[in-house]
């Protein structure tokens, strides 16, 4: 088992993708703490897994701090933090509300610095012990290019993978690496969400008329699942990955080498 007693907190940890790690880690014999705003989740439904419960709203300093001091107090240490919760809006800048934006950043960026800012004592403690520390952020490839009518998504995750890039900067010298993960289409709610919208979605179609569309767009004619992601999060997160920090991540089948994509 590659994460064999390591402790790891992943935040947005009851949706599509944050289940899925939460599954692997727990299969590689983690200890893992499941930060959401509810045990349903994004997935509207509640299962036991082996998991530990927190609720956390990432944009909340106070939630960040009193999170971590359980995770504190129960082991000294974290070995891995995923910074996994996020949400989109599918919308020009003109269409966005002020409102609309300054959530988008508290939840994408903020929430990644708090829960990061408080973690780091922790990690740093892991590293101490000769652990190998990992702090894993989302981006997206939406961080590089752009998906039509989703302007303030795509801002956050530009501001994500520059922060990441920072804190593996300041933070390697401390045996504290830190890595994003930058997916493209992936089977989530989130999907589902974008493909029923009015925005570049399809003009609210559905997944499962546009399935073969999505496909099509790929060089590998498939789109990502969630356990996809898994796979390299769990790598980033084990020592056999020692050596990888401050980099970007793409998981996208091939989406972005392209020098056009298709436009649903």
């Amino acid at each position: 088992m590659m994460l064999n007693g390591k402790v790891a907190l992943v935040t947005g940890a009851k949706g599509g993708i944050g289940r899925a790690i939460v599954a692997r880690f727990l299969k590689e014999g983690a200890i893992v703490y499941a930060a959401d705003l509810s045990p349903e989740g994004s997935l509207d439904t509640a299962e036991e897994d082996g998991s530990r419960f927190i609720r956390l709203d990432v944009t909340s300093e106070a939630d960040a701090v009193a999170a971590m001091a359980q995770v504190g107090d129960a082991h000294g240490r974290l070995d891995i933090l995923v910074n996994a919760a996020g949400i989109e809006i599918e919308k020009t800048i003109e269409e966005t509300s002020l409102e609309e934006w300054n959530r988008s950043f508290a939840v994408n960026v903020t929430g990644t610095f708090l829960t990061s800012k408080h973690a780091l004592p922790l990690l740093r403690q892991a590293a101490q012990s000769g652990s190998s520390a990992s702090l894993i952020n989302f981006g997206s490839y939406d961080g590089f290019i752009a998906d039509p009518g989703l302007a303030a998504y795509c801002a956050t995750k530009g501001a994500v993978h520059a922060l990441t890039r920072a804190m593996a900067c300041d933070h390697g010298p401390e045996g504290i690496r830190v890595n994003a993960i930058c997916p493209g289409y992936i089977d989530t709610p989130m999907l589902k969400s974008f493909f029923n919208g009015d925005g570049s979605g399809g003009g609210g179609g559905n997944i499962e008329s546009l399935q073969q569309a999505v496909r099509d767009v790929h060089p590998m004619r498939a789109y990502g699942t969630p356990e996809d992601i898994a796979n390299l999060v769990n790598w980033l997160a084990s020592d056999e990955a020692r050596y990888a920090s401050g980099q970007l991540w793409v998981l996208d089948g091939g989406l972005s080498a392209q020098v056009q994509q298709m436009r649903l």
